[in-house]
């Protein structure tokens, strides 16, 4: 048991018994290297694909250890648990494979795909209940119908049998490989993968560099270790929703904040141009947790030269219809998406103009609107303009002002333009 003065840390022991009682329902995923990313970081990139399991994520492990674990009264009652989306799966089919009643509360922005795939795995033996627009929300909520009817929740990180299934990737990780691994870079959401795979690695691989990688939109796990005590954020970006939590466990940040060499974050515009880069070069389909320990990579180009390093790719529940956002957010971290406010002459002829005297050759149109007011002498647009290269940038704009068809720049602008994307 964790006490206030003694952090909890996953025997090694625990852990294989995890691992045993895991051997029927979760994956051996592979543990392959990946030749592009080997080639451009001149290092060895060995992708852990924890994406490919049956719930398409390493959450079945946590999920099952700690179902498998209660007792028969408890299994009786019934769970309940919070989740974004992943450890919902892992506990609706732990549900299903245990015969146990199981209620999932869910945020009300979850994708679709998520919860129809919740659906799929749990089947008749647990129920679906949208809450709020957070995972802060659903957790509240569900606590609430834990204390009402007296079922036992099931905590997606915070949580020993939880931080003991997940730990197991670790083990299969060290058993995968005959070369010593130099960095492993995880995903970081509640902390449940990280305190697991971290603990693993400084029982047998203790000079492994453990590194880990949260959205810039929700660094919770970093600014807690940076304040030294277990932080809630006011305010998180959802985008990544698989790592979007405004506090972590005070298990898991005790651990972490022992465990890991650093913890970083990437933006979230990184993450999307890593989703669109697996899959045009890979076919690999991951969702934007999945590819945060890959986009970390740029970010420790240097370090990592001739090295052995391990990437978590944690899941693959992307859902289809938040492809065009994905691409607009990559195209607007690289610098290759760009929108401004144009003033057009209110004559015949000016947006021809517009076209063939200001756009470069490779540069495309791909957001225009605009209101005719016959009475002014402008009229203003807002035009969304895609380039080949972030370099056309300077030249576009100063046409644009030489032209006189500068109004405004808008990626600069954040109250403008979150209503674009």
């Amino acid at each position: 048991m964790q006490t206030e003065n003694k952090i909890y840390f996953p025997s090694l022991k625990a852990v294989k018994a995890a691992a045993e009682r895991l051997k029927s329902v979760a994956v051996l995923t592979p543990l392959t290297q990946n030749l592009h990313y080997s080639k451009q970081f001149d290092a060895n990139i060995l992708f852990k694909r924890e994406d490919l399991q049956l719930v398409r994520s390493y959450k079945i492990r946590g999920a099952y250890n700690r179902i498998s674990s209660l007792t028969k009264e408890q299994m009786e009652k019934g769970i309940v648990c919070a989740s974004a989306g992943n450890h919902a799966q892992g506990v609706a089919l732990s549900c299903k494979l245990l015969k146990i009643k199981g209620t999932i509360f869910m945020p009300s922005p979850t994708p679709n795909q998520k919860i129809e795939q919740v659906k799929m795995f749990g089947e008749e033996y647990t129920e679906i209940v949208l809450v709020g627009d957070t995972f802060d929300d659903a957790y509240h909520a569900s606590m609430l119908e834990c204390e009402r009817l007296h079922k036992t929740f099931i905590h997606p990180f915070n949580d020993k049998e939880v931080i003991e299934g997940q730990a197991t990737i670790g083990l299969e990780i060290l058993s995968q490989t005959e070369v010593p691994i130099d960095y492993v870079f995880i995903p970081v959401g509640g902390g449940g993968l990280a305190s697991g795979l971290s603990t693993v690695f400084k029982l047998l691989s203790p000079n492994t560099k453990v590194i880990g990688v949260e959205p810039e939109g929700a660094p919770s796990m970093k600014t807690s270790i940076k304040n030294g005590h277990n932080t809630e954020l006011k305010n998180i970006e959802n985008f990544v929703d698989g790592a979007a939590v405004k506090k972590v466990g005070d298990r898991t940040f005790a651990i972490c904040q022992q465990n890991l060499n650093n913890m970083i974050t990437v933006p979230e515009g990184k993450v999307c141009e890593t989703i669109l880069e697996l899959y045009n070069k890979d076919a690999i389909v991951v969702e934007p947790a999945g590819a945060l320990s890959i986009s970390a990579l740029d970010f420790y180009a240097e370090e990592i030269k001739g090295k052995n390093v391990v990437c978590v790719i944690s899941g693959s529940n992307n859902d289809i219809t938040r492809t065009a956002e994905i691409k607009e957010r990559a195209l607007l971290y690289t610098n290759l998406k760009h929108y401004f406010i144009v003033k057009f002459p209110q004559r015949a002829g000016a947006l021809k103009e517009f076209v063939a005297e200001i756009l470069g050759p490779n540069d495309d149109i791909t957001y225009f609107q605009y209101a005719k007011k016959t009475n002014r002498e402008n009229g203003s647009a807002v035009v969304g303009i895609e380039l080949k290269s972030s370099k056309d940038l300077a030249p576009l704009m100063e046409k644009m002002k030489t032209k006189n068809f500068y109004g405004d720049y808008l990626n600069d602008n954040p109250d403008l333009f979150q209503f674009l994307v």
